[in-house]
């Protein structure tokens, strides 16, 4: 299969090249592309089979035109979740639509904590404090997580995760929320509560559920003004989850005491780009980054060496080749339900 791969770097060339390599007498052929797959570049997939992309990629209608034009008639997303593609298109073209459904829960989980725990004990600010010959400790003080109480908005594999790290391992009374109880989270002796309860109780509360209509800014105005004054809050998942606008008030009003972003609303423009040299013109993001007490990572709690490999395998091994074999036809998780 002719594969074009857009919006790569490095990384992506280095693990997708060994992977198919992997494949022997049938291993695909692949395109990398550094560009998006939008409007303007969608014409770069000409001669090909299928196009894989990623979480940023704006495959909307016209693209997905543009894709069955050029004979395109399956696309691949390297990431778990398929929100950036317009699915009633990809049905309308009859346009087969995979994903990568488990890369690596624990990569995402474990970067969850590493968010909590940097903001808890500042070790960010200290490691700048000591290059610069700074020792005093005025400033970074933290807490003792054992005890505090972690809400957790979706349980599924990577909440699970983060659920029975804060809970077995650091000793954390743990809450969930789910509209799908997951029984491995009551086995950890974790109760499910409602949202309320979540906002109400939680010292950090950490989002872990997929971006649909009835999640889109499930953090907002008056869920904030519900919680706990000084709660940290931490996003690991997609960024219109949050209420940007909203959660800069509660930060400048001091109800948020801290916040751990590996993903922004607005990160299209700025995310997996070295913007160094530039200056940056989204004054939501600039406003954000101005506050000593949020860390924000560049959308890379997946990024992790199992997680690159596990994702190549997932797109080339089993989509892909799946699709080719099979005239067309993938079954299992990896494939998305074009009517949701």
């Amino acid at each position: 299969m002719k594969i074009a791969i857009f919006s790569t770097k490095p990384y992506d060339e280095e693990y997708f090249t060994k992977v198919n390599e992997e494949l022997g007498e049938n291993k695909h052929q692949l395109k990398f592309i550094s560009s998006p797959l939008d409007e303007t570049h969608a014409i770069l997939a000409k001669g090909n089979d299928a196009v894989c992309v990623f979480v940023n990629d704006p495959v909307n209608e016209k693209v997905i035109s543009q894709l069955a034009d050029l004979s395109i008639k399956l696309i691949l997303c390297r990431c778990a979740g398929y929100n950036n593609v317009n699915l009633k298109a990809c049905k309308e073209h009859h346009i087969t639509v995979c994903r990568v459904p488990a890369y690596s829960p624990y990569a995402t989980a474990e970067h969850t904590v590493t968010l909590m725990m940097t903001l808890n004990r500042k070790t960010h600010r200290a490691y700048n404090r000591v290059r610069e010959g700074d020792f005093h400790i005025n400033g970074l003080m933290g807490f003792d997580m054992n005890g505090k109480t972690i809400g957790i908005i979706g349980t599924g594999k990577i909440g699970y995760l983060v659920a029975k790290i804060l809970k077995c391992g650091y000793g954390c009374n743990v809450l969930a929320y789910d509209v799908y109880q997951n029984p491995e989270i009551k086995q950890l002796g974790i109760e499910y509560v409602d949202l309320d309860t979540i906002y109400q109780s939680s010292d950090i509360i950490t989002l872990h559920c997929p971006l649909l209509p009835s999640t889109r800014y499930i953090i907002n105005e008056k869920a904030i003004e519900k919680m706990k004054k000084g709660v940290m809050i931490i996003n690991a998942s997609r960024g219109q989850l949050l209420d940007t606008k909203a959660v800069i008030q509660g930060l400048k009003s001091g109800k948020i005491g801290s916040l751990g972003l590996d993903t922004y609303e607005n990160e299209a423009s700025c995310f997996y780009e070295d913007k160094s040299a530039e200056d940056l013109t989204d004054e939501t993001l600039l406003r954000l980054i101005s506050f000593k007490n949020v860390l924000i990572t560049s959308h890379q709690a997946f990024f992790t060496q199992e997680a690159m490999k596990n994702i190549a395998d997932s797109v080339l091994k089993v989509s892909a080749l799946s699709f080719e074999k099979n005239n067309g036809k993938v079954s299992g998780a990896e494939v998305v339900n074009l009517d949701e």
